[in-house]
């Protein structure tokens, strides 16, 4: 058994581009039930925040040592770097995305000790996919075969079927760092397809293997691939050099004829697997890839080797010849019928295109305008939010650049003047689509949007997500039956630039849209004017609201809820609410953009009893104008944080909320930095809020500090500033602002400003 100083397990993670996973990677590991563990997770010089999460995790959790590579090296680099400051008994290799069962370590303890310590033990995983689906191994049956036994590779040939990567097993210490070409120890190299090199060289040296029938790690099978892999179009072509390794390897020991056999007939199975996926070879540089296969082939045939039957057989003799015509004949003949239906359906397709669609797919024909814009924001309503805010610090940084907005004729008289903007489905609307260079939103355009080579799409997104988004939302009936997870994807695949606000949405939306966008964290350019407005800009707004001086304005601002997208349904007793507020409060009640005109609001507004801002064109004023803020869980907190203004949360359905739609953290825990302020769950507590004065207290401050600093960390007045000179200027990307967010000045609130105005008042003298 291993001494108190020695743990049982060294999880060795590689770091890289993951930093929308990582956190769940590293709680499957510290959450197991098995204590005798230790992670070195690595950071092979990510980019992205993902070393600054490893040292935050690595900070409260002493089982974990956050280490740093000075120069990226790969994921063979980053895995050789925590070898050698493993001291385990065994090691595990985990991936920076994937993530362990449940009691998976117990499990691998409770073999381990039963088997007496082999040298490696197998065991099962499934893999998880983007639309939810988990597909179980093939390993299975193969480590079934074994059954309790401990046994030799050489015997057991059918284990080197097995999925030939170094995650679905462990290693006794001792024979990985004393094994190896020269007894130094066994070491990844650089380069893709490391992992066959190390499985099929430790399983021939290896003399005592073991079975697991339990699924341990849940493998994430990514859309793009993983992010530490080289963007080199002939990076696939070191799969030729892994391979030599092993064989150079196996050349000359004893009693491998057999497994030299089973490793190549898998090394040409590999082979062609790899050009299948065509993504992977470029067209251009097949020829070349095919060539070297039959090259690596011919050279390592075993003596009297049979292909496999049927058309797997054809394909080893054709590519045995390392002819790519050849190759290309077989594919042909064999595709023939698939071609041709393929074929009849674009021509019917095309065939019924209308007059606009054929002038769109025209003017793809025609060269990009470098110089022109399109904006659009909400499904083509009043420009605004995010785009709204880009486009004008465009005019001032990039004024060769020309903005055009979609906007639905119903809003089109809300447009401001001096906006240009076209109407969707038009000739014009199709041919800004085509020509321009930059497409800006912050939701995504539609699925007929075809984006051309040199195009940048720009998602801005216009919240932070408490609530599921994305890929997420599959677990949720309630909004995932309205939602084509395939098309969202396409959409997503356009993106070039994905803007964000904080690290918690960036990590979300790395996660839950997994596409190749970079990532850009500035903050929202949206909350820019909270630092920028002064006392005029709010005694203006205040006043164009109706809202005389000295009154508190309290802004309710409900989320939609997805069980309720047909009308809006107040979740308190609007005339009450206003009527316990008392004289000397307003109420501003702002129903989410979902919903249309509502009587009740009407009603009360004629009343008197509330002001309606639910059509009002900005919310980004209607902050500015509000002395306080009462939400449930509409992402609106988070920019209104940025004011440093009291936030009540009314969550009086917060458990039917986060069971329909699921959330990423709990909003009522009271904790800092999950709670901005007052929790009420009943009316009579929301009301109790603003009689005790609790709304505004000191324990509510210290809460809204808390928050303020896990989501305005980006926020200080220049976000649309750094999204115009990275993206329209190609600009460095900029790094996120370091002033903290307790050194920076909001908007004057509405009491300040309206003491600046008395006080700016020339004294009356009588007479």
């Amino acid at each position: 058994m291993p001494s108190a100083a020695t743990p049982r397990f060294s999880v060795i993670i590689p770091v890289y581009g993951v930093e929308g996973y990582i956190r769940e990677c590293l709680d499957s590991v510290t959450s197991q039930s098995c204590p005798d563990f230790e992670v070195i997770a690595v950071d092979d010089c990510s980019q992205d925040s993902s070393g600054a999460i490893i040292d935050e995790i690595a900070a409260r959790d002493p089982r974990v040592r956050a280490v740093h590579r000075e120069r990226n090296g790969g994921i063979g680099a980053a895995r050789n770097t925590g070898i050698a400051h493993a001291r385990g008994d065994y090691l595990l290799f985990l991936d920076g995305d994937d993530s362990l069962r449940p009691g998976s370590l117990q499990a691998m303890a409770d073999r381990l000790a039963e088997t007496d310590d082999p040298e490696v033990l197998l065991f099962d995983y499934v893999r998880t996919h983007v639309d939810g689906s988990v597909e179980p191994s093939k390993s299975g049956k193969h480590i079934a075969s074994i059954g309790d036994r401990v046994v030799d590779p050489r015997d057991h040939l059918d284990l080197l079927r097995i999925f030939a990567v170094v995650w679905n097993r462990v290693y006794r210490r001792d024979f990985f760092t004393s094994g190896g070409f020269d007894g130094a120890g066994f070491r990844f190299t650089d380069g893709l397809y490391e992992d066959a090199l190390m499985v099929y060289t430790t399983m021939a040296a290896a003399r005592r293997v073991a079975g697991l029938e339990y699924v341990v790690v849940e493998y994430r099978q990514r859309r793009q691939g993983s992010s530490m892999r080289s963007s080199s179009p002939r990076k696939h072509f070191v799969i030729f050099e892994q391979y030599q390794r092993v064989f150079d390897y196996l050349e000359g020991r004893p009693g491998l004829d057999d497994y030299r056999e089973i490793v190549f007939e898998r090394m040409v199975s590999h082979f062609l697997y790899t050009l299948a996926r065509g993504f992977r070879i470029p067209r251009s540089h097949r020829r070349a890839y095919v060539h070297q296969a039959g090259r690596a082939y011919r050279k390592n045939e075993p003596k009297g080797f049979t292909p496999p039957p049927g058309i797997t057989g054809l394909k080893f003799k054709v590519l045995r010849t390392g002819s790519y015509a050849a190759f290309e004949s077989l594919k042909a003949a064999n595709g023939t019928r698939e071609t041709a239906f393929r074929a009849l359906g674009r021509s019917k397709r095309w065939g019924g295109r209308k007059a606009l669609k054929t002038y769109y797919a025209v003017q793809r024909r025609l060269p990009l305008d470098d110089d022109l814009a399109v904006y659009s924001a909400y499904w083509g309503r009043t420009p605004g939010c995010n785009p709204l805010a880009i486009h004008e610090a465009a005019k001032k940084l990039a004024p060769n650049l020309r903005g055009v907005w979609v906007v639905n004729p119903a809003h089109a008289g809300k447009v401001p003047a001096g906006i240009t903007r076209v109407a969707p489905a038009t000739f014009g609307y199709w041919k800004a689509m085509a020509r321009a260079k930059y497409l800006v939103n912050n939701v995504n355009f539609p699925d007929s949007v075809v984006k051309r080579p040199g195009q940048v799409h720009l998602q801005t997104h216009h919240g932070t997500p408490l609530k599921r988004m994305g890929l997420d939302q599959q677990n949720y009936p309630a909004v995932a039956k309205s939602m084509d997870f395939g098309k969202l994807m396409e959409r997503v695949d356009r993106w070039d630039w994905s803007v964000s606000s904080n690290q918690h949405s960036t990590e979300q939306w790395e996660r839950v849209y997994p596409a190749p966008f970079r990532t850009l964290n500035t903050g929202y350019p949206r909350n820019d004017v909270y630092y920028r407005a002064g006392a005029e800009d709010v005694r203006r707004i205040r006043g164009a609201l109706g809202i005389a001086p000295g009154k508190k304005a309290i802004l309710y601002a409900p989320t939609v809820r997805d069980h309720q997208k047909d009308a809006f349904v107040a979740r308190l007793d609007l005339a009450r609410f206003a009527r316990e507020l008392g004289p000397d409060y307003v109420l501003l009640m702002r129903a989410h953009y979902f919903y249309g005109a509502d009587r009740e609001l009407n009603a009360l507004a004629e009343r008197g009893a509330l002001i309606d801002v639910s059509r009002h064109p900005s919310v980004e004023e209607l902050c500015l104008a509000a002395d306080a803020l009462v939400t449930d869980y509409s992402s609106i907190m988070f920019d209104y944080a940025n004011l440093d203004r009291p936030i009540v949360t009314y969550a009086d359905d917060w458990e039917m909320y986060r069971t329909c739609r699921g959330v990423t953290f709990d909003l009522l825990s009271g904790e800092p930095g999950d709670t901005p302020g007052v929790i009420a769950t009943t009316e009579d507590e929301l009301i109790e809020a603003f009689r005790s004065g609790a709304w505004r207290g000191e324990p509510a401050a210290a809460l809204r500090r808390a928050f303020r600093e896990r989501f305005c960390t980006w926020d200080d007045g220049h976000a649309a500033e750094r999204v115009v000179r990275a993206v329209f200027l190609g600009e460095e990307t900029p790094a996120p602002p370091v002033v903290p967010v307790a050194d920076r000045t909001p908007a004057p609130t509405p009491e300040a400003a309206e003491t600046s105005a008395a006080a700016a008042e020339p004294e009356h003298v009588a007479g």
